[in-house]
């Protein structure tokens, strides 16, 4: 049996639930991200994981189902109370063992090299210092681990990115759980030490009017300097 998971004990400062919008993602966000064809993504971000992996920023576990059977153990970090809540209820009955951990990404409770794969999936955006807890990612995969991320980034259009940066300083993050719209989610992967293997960008949802969230990456990257440096 897997021992139980403690807390770290220097997390680098108290986390503040969002209970508001971690019940409003649970009953409308979520199912709004289905209607939209979410579940594709998702399938293709986790196929072909194996082994011990880790998922940071889990919610309330929406990506459960889509783990494929060789993956022997699943870690989901998530400090959120609520959404741990949902999310140990989502785990119960599948195929795939999920440990969940009360835990910040900037701070993960494992010793180095602990995992075979980490996920982060929508969740860089909301992270207080998303490099912090990339490193963290980098530090506690095994040499040839791999890195699988889905993002909402940074705009294409200098207007758009306009619209992101005053939506960021202003209402978003408070009203979408610390969520940022225009971060340079693959930047930061290159500066906490990965190097890209396959970066997909696109639109999602699909819509004519462009939106402040609505540019995504979907891809892999594994860690810098396991590979002879290529």
């Amino acid at each position: 049996m897997t021992p139980p998971i403690e807390p770290h004990p220097s997390t680098p400062q108290p986390f503040t639930p969002h209970p508001r919008f971690a019940r409003f993602y649970a009953r409308f966000a979520g199912p709004a991200l289905d209607r939209a064809g979410i579940a594709a993504h998702r399938r293709r971000l986790l196929a072909g994981l194996s082994g011990e992996v880790i998922e940071i920023g889990a919610g309330d576990g929406l990506t459960f189902p889509f783990y494929p059977p060789e993956v022997t153990r699943l870690v989901a970090v998530e400090p959120e109370p609520n959404l741990r809540a949902l999310a140990r209820r989502r785990s119960q009955g599948l195929p795939v063992p999920v440990d969940l951990c009360d835990a910040r990404a900037e701070r993960l409770p494992f010793p180095d090299a602990s995992f075979d794969a980490a996920v982060a999936c929508l969740t860089l955006c909301s992270i207080a210092d998303p490099r912090a807890a990339l490193v963290e990612l980098r530090r506690v995969l095994r040499p040839g681990g791999q890195l699988r991320f889905f993002e909402h980034v940074q705009a294409d259009t200098p207007a758009m990115r306009g619209v992101q940066r005053v939506l960021d300083a202003t209402v978003w993050p408070r009203l979408m759980g610390g969520c940022h719209t225009g971060r340079d989610t693959r930047r930061t992967i290159t500066a906490a030490g990965f190097r890209l293997t396959a970066v997909d960008r696109f639109l999602f949802p699909p819509s004519r009017i462009p939106l402040p969230a609505g540019v995504h990456v979907l891809g892999t990257a594994v860690r810098g300097g396991d590979d002879g440096g290529r």
